[in-house]
């Protein structure tokens, strides 16, 4: 299909090409390669996470240019224009729209050392309200009922950024139907800061917790094997903070089977997790929980930690041997890294229990 549009599609000078997986990199290479036989004259644009993560491998692709992060500017320099960066996306390319997204920031104010997200997009860096209420009209004009937020902190610094927005949606008596597929940090849930998301509108809320585990949530330990040492991720979310945004969000309305605590399956240290404890205490909370596969992302400690040979045989947790191969970005599938890291049996009995404990919530 595609190179039947390229074929009956009259010459163009640019071709805009992204990726968000580092291991969906076969695919871009794929269509690099036929855009050159079908469109030989359009200089070719590569950019997303796969380029800002793994530039040396992107670079092998053969695209004009590299585009990393969201540094525009040398993007304007090739095509010789100033871009105007509050602009919408081009979402009236659609003749109708039932589901879209919407950030109202960009970056996160946290390092957590399993995140690329410092690294892609940078610090936390507030949008224009202006410009965020202006896409929500446009996106509501062309249909969408649903939308859901892909900021990676959306609830920071909330009184400057996400409750104007909602008060202007409740100002306008906006009927949109609201969903937070990012975890949300259930730490800055507050009982004022729930009645009014639960008010304007939210449907599905999905918090992080990583463990339950007082060891992995003190933030001090370390994982340490003959592979070396480095810091963990954890104090993100204390047990008692996310009991007490379960209640919070419970108390002004929203049902407890729309609220979702993930928890990550297959990082280095899930021993100090304690993994199936963490399932556990989620359900008792009476909220479905949800195994967020871990995802080796190089350039993060997490991710260099788990840094290895692919020529020698992959050895399991506690083996001095190291676990991916992180110039592979084959080797980045967080489905795969799991089976890798636990096996496949003992990946699928943890999959296997969280839908059992999530069968027992109240339909």
């Amino acid at each position: 299909m595609f190179e039947e549009f390229l074929s009956r599609t009259a010459p163009f000078v640019l071709a805009l090409v992204q990726t968000t997986m580092t291991y969906w990199y076969p695919g871009v290479s794929e269509v690099i390669e036929v855009l050159r036989k079908f469109q030989p004259q359009a200089k070719i644009i590569l950019g997303g996470n796969y380029v800002t993560l793994c530039p040396s491998h992107a670079k092998k692709l053969g695209a004009d240019l590299l585009i990393t992060a969201d540094n525009l500017e040398p993007f304007w320099q090739f095509i010789n224009i100033t871009g105007d960066l509050n602009q919408p996306p081009l979402w009236k390319i659609y003749n109708r729209l039932n589901t879209s997204v919407l950030k109202l920031s960009d970056g996160c104010p946290f390092n957590c050392t399993y995140c690329s997200v410092p690294k892609v997009y940078g610090k936390f860096k507030p949008r224009s309200l202006r410009r965020a209420l202006a896409e929500l009209q446009l996106l509501l004009k062309l249909g969408a009922e649903n939308i859901a937020f892909y900021d990676d902190a959306l609830l920071y610094k909330a009184n400057e950024v996400l409750t104007p927005f909602l008060e202007d949606i409740l100002k306008r008596n906006i009927k949109v139907n609201l969903h937070t597929p990012n975890a949300l940090n259930a730490r800055f849930i507050t009982s004022e800061l729930a009645e009014v998301i639960v008010k304007a509108g939210f449907k599905t809320f999905y918090l992080g917790f990583e463990s339950v585990s007082s060891q992995w949530q003190g933030s001090h330990f370390a994982i340490s094997s003959k592979m070396g040492t480095r810091q963990a991720t954890g104090s993100k979310v204390l047990s008692d903070e996310l009991a007490r945004a379960v209640e919070h969000l419970i108390a002004a309305g929203a049902a407890a089977g729309n609220i979702t605590a993930y928890q990550i399956l297959g990082h280095p240290a899930i021993d100090i997790q304690q993994l199936e404890a963490s399932m556990r205490f989620v359900n008792r909370l009476g909220i479905r929980g949800m195994l967020a596969d871990f995802s080796p992302i190089p350039g993060t400690p997490d991710g260099e930690f788990c840094r290895g040979f692919p020529k020698r045989k992959i050895m399991r947790l506690g083996n001095p041997r190291k676990y991916a191969d992180l110039n592979e970005p084959l080797f980045h599938n967080n489905t795969a890294f799991p089976i890798i890291l636990l096996g496949f049996n003992k990946t699928n009995s943890l999959k296997d229990l969280q839908r059992k404990l999530n069968r027992t919530l109240p339909k």
